[in-house]
């Protein structure tokens, strides 16, 4: 039973966004093991606070996504 977590900052995703995340990550689970494995695919999203996820050494936040997003 494949369980796939995806981390993203807290009000990142709308929840159309989240929707169609976990049925992507589902069907490419199911498409690279077996479709009989769709129904025990569990697929849990984490929101993280704004600042308490670092890279570098460096705290980031749902800001510097907008940024990369915005391509500055």
């Amino acid at each position: 039973m494949p369980l796939v977590e995806v981390k993203v900052f807290e009000n990142e995703l709308t929840q159309t966004q989240s929707e169609e995340l976990i049925q992507k990550i589902t069907d490419a689970v199911t498409e690279v093991t077996s479709e009989k494995l769709r129904g025990v695919t569990w697929v849990v999203i984490n929101e993280v606070k704004s600042g308490h996820w670092g890279v570098g050494g460096n705290a980031l936040g749902l800001d510097d996504v907008k940024k990369i997003i915005a391509g500055d």
